[in-house]
Order: structure tokens, then sequence, then C-alpha cells
């Protein structure tokens, strides 16, 4: 429904370029000693994830982007809107960002990614023997 889409890349942690590899070597971000090994490249299309030294420096922006985003949401939400104090947020909030950590992590390299790497579906040469025989 989705492939195609750099959404379906970065909801189901795929190759931006195929989606059919994964991005990250376990499909799980709460495996803390492997939340953050990605494959060098796709194990489908080959595409190389490592494309220069410093390249996810701007996943950063992103993470923290949607930290933001996630603050100032749980903000109006609790603290305008159902008039919880704001002190009682924290509470909430500082376990609440810690959890979300390795999410926010690989979205945001996921987004990266998906900002300079286009959608190049691959042929399936066995399908297409057979189509034409």
């Amino acid at each position: 429904m989705l492939k195609g889409t750099k959404l379906y890349s970065i909801l189901f942690n795929k190759c931006p370029r195929c989606h059919e590899g994964d991005f990250f070597e376990t499909p799980n971000p709460y495996d803390l000693k492997n939340f953050d090994k990605m494959h060098k490249h796709c194990p489908h299309c080959g595409e190389d994830f490592e494309r220069e030294p410093g390249f996810y420096f701007g996943a950063m922006y992103i993470s923290y982007a949607l930290y933001v985003a996630m603050i100032v949401t749980s903000f109006v939400g609790f603290v305008i809107l159902l008039n919880i104090d704001a002190i009682k947020l924290l509470y909430f909030l500082i376990p609440a960002l810690i959890l979300v950590m390795p999410v926010f992590f690989r979205l945001g390299r996921l987004v990266w990614a998906n900002l300079f790497v286009k959608y190049k579906p691959q042929k399936n040469k066995a399908a297409l023997v057979n189509k034409t025989a």
C-alpha cells in the first residue's frame, strides 16, 4: 500500500532505494546492544548506507525536531487543554523521552537517508524471464 513512498521506508526500517532490505541490523529498537547498528550496504540492492564520514550528523537535527514536537504536544495537551500542573507533566515526560530515545535515533537516521536517496525499484529478472517465455 505505502511501498514506493518515503514513509514506507521510514516506518518499516527499509532501504530508501529498494524498500526491500533492512536499514538497521535488528528490527527491534529496544535491543539496546544493537539498536544503533546499521548494515554497511543494503542486503538486497547493495545501496551504500555509509555514504561519507559525518553523513548522519544531520540526522541529529531530525531527532531533535522529534523531541521538540513530543515536548510541545505533551505540554499543549496536558498543561493547556487538561489543566495539569507542569511539574507533574515532567514526572511523565522525562522518563518518556528516555524511553523513546532509540526510536527517535532510528527515525532521525531513516528520515535523513530518505532525504538524499530516491526510490528505485529493482526489476525481478526471474519474473521478467517467466513473463516473456
